[in-house]
C-alpha cells in the first residue's frame, strides 16, 4: 500500500504544479487578445483590479499589481466599445522616466505604475514626506524597490530612487525569475 501511495504523489506534484503555472500566466492577462477580449474576459482572466479608471472617450484603464511578492502591476487598456486595447507592464524605467520631481502628483503616479505596497508606505512627520514603495525586477535582472517621495501636504512628487531589494543570502539582492 506505500508503494502505490509513493507512485501517486509525483503525478500529484505534476498537476499542482501545472494548476499552479497556470493561474501565473492570467496574472498578466497572456492569452488575451487585443481588439477581441472583452472587458469580462479581462475580469474573468486576471480577476477584479485593484484601481480603475473611466477616460473621457469611455475607455477605461485598469491596474493588476502583482506585489508585494510579485514584481509587476500590468495596465489594461480598455476601449470604448468595451474590448481590450493592450496590456501594458510598467514597473520599468521607462515609466519610472515619467514620473517628474515637482510635476506629478500621487493621482499621476497611481496612474502610471499603479498603487505602491501598502505595507510599505511610509509617513515621516518630521519631514512632512509621503514614501510609497513598489518592488520589480531591475536592468540587471535582480530584484530591487523603487521608491517615490511626496510632499505630504500638497501631493507633488520630491524625488524618486531605485535601489536593490538587499535580501538575498549575504545581504545581496536576489535574481529575478524572469
Amino acid at each position: 500500500m506505500k508503494a502505490s501511495r509513493a507512485s501517486s504523489r509525483p503525478s500529484c506534484r505534476v498537476a499542482v504544479c501545472c494548476i499552479v503555472l497556470a493561474g501565473c500566466t492570467s496574472y498578466s492577462g497572456w492569452g488575451l487578445k487585443p481588439g477581441q477580449a472583452s472587458l469580462s474576459e479581462v475580469v474573468a482572466t486576471m480577476g477584479n483590479p485593484a484601481m480603475s479608471w473611466r477616460d473621457p472617450d469611455g475607455g477605461e484603464q485598469l491596474a493588476y499589481p502583482r506585489g508585494p511578492a510579485g514584481t509587476q502591476t500590468f495596465m489594461v487598456f480598455i476601449a470604448p466599445d468595451g474590448r481590450l486595447q493592450r496590456i501594458e507592464a510598467v514597473l520599468d524605467i521607462e515609466h519610472f522616466a515619467l514620473i517628474g520631481p515637482g510635476k506629478a502628483d500621487r493621482a499621476a503616479v497611481l496612474r502610471l505604475i499603479g498603487p505602491p505596497v501598502p505595507q510599505w508606505t511610509s509617513y515621516f512627520p518630521t519631514r512632512n514626506e509621503l514614501v510609497w514603495e513598489w518592488q520589480f525586477c531591475d536592468s540587471w535582472n535582480q530584484l530591487a524597490r523603487f521608491d517615490v517621495l511626496f510632499d505630504a501636504t500638497t501631493g507633488i512628487v520630491r524625488t524618486s530612487y531605485q535601489r536593490p531589494a538587499l535580501m538575498g543570502a549575504n545581504g545581496v539582492a536576489p535574481w529575478c525569475g524572469r
